[in-house]
């Protein structure tokens, strides 16, 4: 058991500074074996006087030579400057080891030559209790290294033992059994000294070792930390505390107290003496408790949280945090969450709070007015000038805004170019027009952005305050309010009235029913046949919306495509009118294509490509076969891309319309810049054109279309004499309108398509109408 004790202590299995401990102990308090020596020289000599036997005068100067070197071997040991490391405990074991195995064997060299040397019993008394006495005393030494101790008594007892049991007397005989017995113990106490030893050693080593953790992560804590004992002296403080509070690290050694403590915090000018008081009364209460103190270091504001933690059997601990940037992001993020970051007004959230705050706490008699404010053209300046302008342009707004208000007003921004303000207690509704009307005016004078002059306008709705209005309520009248200023033609103001209220209900449930018709098609597509002016035969059918609704009856287009491009249904919308017109396509004669209107939010989807693609190969319609008309806005956005996309349609087979020619932004750079193949002539140009100018600017407009190699198309055409007008020169290559055809529904354009097939369906004067199959 203690061999294996021994075993798991060697030095390849426990620590270094163990074994060099282990080590260091051999060599510990050499009074006591030169002592020894100096026994075992004086005895081995008095044994060589006493007894006459010329071998123990060697014997006596083996144990005298071997001693000194052992001596010097101390000596030199005790002579080092650094610490003893285990490379060099390797090598001074050794050396130890070997001393006082060379000691061991003289000691039972010189026991064997008395015993067996010589009858004296003094000199065998005298040998035998040195040699033993020097044993017993070089195992209470050697017991950190308990090989070294079992080598020595074997050297230096084995050969007394041995020499006892030849002498043959019975009394040496059973005194050579004692020292078995003896040195059988002694060899016990040795591996259990050297176990308590290495225990020792291990546990001193653990706590070292928890000691050195703790410090470290004592030292290294985000918070600062000092303890406090019982008596009320500083037993504990980390480096983190120590920094915050620039104050001495020594404060431990020092024993100071904790107004000691506090008072060196006052003076270093890292707490107020009003956070200094606070501080000791908590300490001193000896309770759990939080505080945060508020003070300025550095000539700057620090915020500190202060926990103070009793400790059982008295004392407390305490932990100090700084807070100022927690506190001071929180206060960012506050700002945030209720003021826009671009203009620093009131956003959203905070403005609808504080309003609902001020309604609740007026008097019901006092009226106040809440005007919503739209910017106009701004959009326009952050498509050419660029957001960053756009931003500065906001921030001008705001500056103006508040300057028009008095301290009682309130002003705020929605998001985007909305503004609100809130003007409270005001005598009439006059006053709420007063100052709309000069909004409306200061917003629409001229700013200087980066070196360029922009003018942009505003349109105002306001809304007057009733008894028990919510803010809700308010802001939503104040918005129907707006939304009829900016119908009305911007640039003005309009109060809420109880019929803006039923408008927007019955715009809203439109919106309802357009929804649900769109998701169970219930639209209707009619069709209106082009004809061809040469050949007198229908060429194309423009693909025309129609809504029969079960309670309005019929819904105008005019009154679709707007609510739908509002709510975002026109991309799906448009998407089922290219589908259903390519698979109804395909029902006509292979000479006769469709033309399908493409909104301006359709055309720039950027799948545009994709959609149209799919529509041919589900209905399997020929590229060739389908017309896409686009209008002049659709080519007003994102220029490059737009060309690119007509260019892909157009390399796909599709031809491109340009539709409603001569209305909105019409330019001729259209016809020059884009992959266009014909142009579709508004009707607008028909008013008048009896006359020269009309006929003449009609005329030149379809000369250049198609000098450039494009398909001119009149719209309107309702009289024989405005057909005989448009074709006389012969640039007009189609034309559309009642005089051939209305809108008419799929089964009906069949009918014409089947009635017209193979023959001219017109005549100078002819109608398609009469020409059509019976029904």
């Amino acid at each position: 058991m203690q061999l294996a004790d021994h075993n798991r202590t060697n030095s390849k299995s426990m620590s270094p500074s163990i074994y060099t401990a282990l080590v260091d102990s051999l060599f510990e308090n050499p009074i006591p074996m030169l002592a020894g020596a100096v026994c075992a020289g004086t005895g081995a000599v008095m044994t060589a006087v006493k007894t006459g036997n010329p071998l123990l005068w060697p014997c006596a100067a083996l144990i005298i030579v071997i001693g000194a070197l052992r001596a010097l071997q101390l000596s030199r040991y005790e002579k080092r400057e650094t610490a003893l490391t285990p490379d060099e405990a390797i090598r001074w074991e050794f050396n130890y080891m070997v001393g006082g195995s060379l000691y061991a064997a003289a000691l039972g060299l010189w026991c064997w030559v008395v015993l067996l040397g010589s009858d004296d019993p003094v000199a065998h008394m005298l040998g035998t209790a040195v040699t033993v006495a020097y044993i017993a005393a070089g195992a209470g030494r050697t017991y950190g290294r308990p090989k070294i101790a079992q080598l020595q008594v074997l050297l230096a007892c084995g050969p007394m033992a041995l020499a006892l049991i030849i002498h043959g007397d019975f009394y040496y005989i059973g005194f050579a059994f004692l020292n078995v017995l003896f040195f059988v113990g002694l060899r016990r106490i040795t591996l259990r000294l050297h176990d308590v030893y290495v225990k020792a050693l291990l546990a001193t080593e653990r706590v070292g070792s928890i000691a050195g953790q703790f410090d470290t992560a004592l030292n290294n804590m985000p918070n600062g930390l000092c303890m406090f004992g019982a008596d009320g002296r500083l037993a504990v403080l980390n480096n983190r505390f120590t920094a915050m509070m620039e104050i001495s690290e020594d404060l431990v050694q020092r024993g100071v107290t904790a107004r000691e403590v506090v008072s060196l915090c006052v003076n270093a000018g890292t707490v107020s003496s009003v956070s200094a008081m606070t501080i000791i009364t908590e300490i001193e209460s000896s309770k759990a408790a939080e505080i945060t103190t508020l003070d300025h270091a550095h000539e700057s504001e620090r915020a500190l949280s202060w926990k103070f933690q009793p400790m059982v059997g008295g004392g407390t601990v305490v932990l100090l945090e700084d807070i100022t940037e927690r506190r001071n992001s929180e206060a960012r993020i506050s700002h945030m969450a209720r003021f826009d970051e671009l203009t620093g007004l009131p956003n959203r959230v905070s403005f609808r709070n504080e309003i609902g705050r001020m309604l609740k706490s007026s008097d019901q008699s006092t009226l106040s007015a809440l005007l919503f404010v739209d910017l106009d053209q701004f959009k326009q300046v952050n498509d050419t000038l660029g957001h960053p302008c756009g931003d500065q342009l906001l921030c001008m707004v705001a500056d103006r805004l508040r300057e028009m208000l008095r301290a009682d007003d309130f002003v705020a921004r929605f998001g985007g170019d909305e503004f609100v303000v809130f003007q409270r207690a005001i005598k009439t509704n006059h006053d709420a027009a007063d100052l709309a009307r000069r909004i409306v005016e200061r917003l629409s004078e001229r700013y200087e952005v980066d070196n360029h002059q922009v003018e942009i306008g505003a349109s105002v709705g306001i809304a007057l305050t009733e008894p028990d209005v919510s803010a809700d309520n308010l802001l939503k009248n104040a918005d129907m309010a707006l939304y009829r200023a900016k119908a009305s033609g911007r640039g003005t103001f309009c109060f809420f009235r109880d019929e803006m209220a039923q408008t927007v209900e019955a715009r809203r449930v439109l919106e309802l029913d357009l929804r649900q018709a769109l998701a169970n098609e219930e639209f209707e597509i009619y069709y209106q046949p082009l004809v061809n002016l040469k050949s007198g035969r229908i060429s194309t059918c423009e693909a025309l919306l129609r809504w029969n609704h079960p309670v309005r009856g019929t819904v105008s287009p005019v009154d679709i495509i707007p609510v739908a491009e509002d709510m975002g249904l026109i991309v799906d919308l448009g998407r089922w009118i290219l589908r259903k017109a390519c698979i109804e396509c395909m029902k006509w004669p292979d000479a006769v294509s469709v033309a399908v209107n493409f909104s301006s939010q359709q055309f720039h989807q950027r799948d545009v490509l994709s959609e149209v693609r799919y529509a041919l190969d589900v209905s399997g319609l020929p590229a060739r076969r389908l017309e896409i008309e686009i209008t002049e806005s659709s080519l007003l956005r994102n220029t490059q891309w737009t060309h690119d996309a007509l260019a892909q349609l157009h390399a796909a087979g599709c031809r491109i319309s340009l539709d409603d020619f001569g209305t909105g932004y019409s330019s001729l750079s259209y016809l020059h810049n884009f992959p266009l193949q014909k142009v579709k002539i508004d009707r607008s140009f028909l008013e008048g054109i009896d006359t020269d100018r009309p006929l003449t600017l009609l005329r030149g407009v379809a000369r250049l279309s198609a000098d450039l190699g494009m398909t001119v198309v009149v719209e309107g055409i309702e009289t024989n004499e405005q057909l005989e007008l448009i074709s006389a020169d012969g640039t007009i290559s189609e034309a559309q309108g009642y005089l051939f055809s209305r809108p008419v529904p799929a089964t009906r354009i069949r009918q014409l398509l089947d009635a017209s097939h193979g023959r001219r369906v017109i005549e100078p004067g002819a109608n398609v109408e009469a020409t059509r199959a019976p029904a």
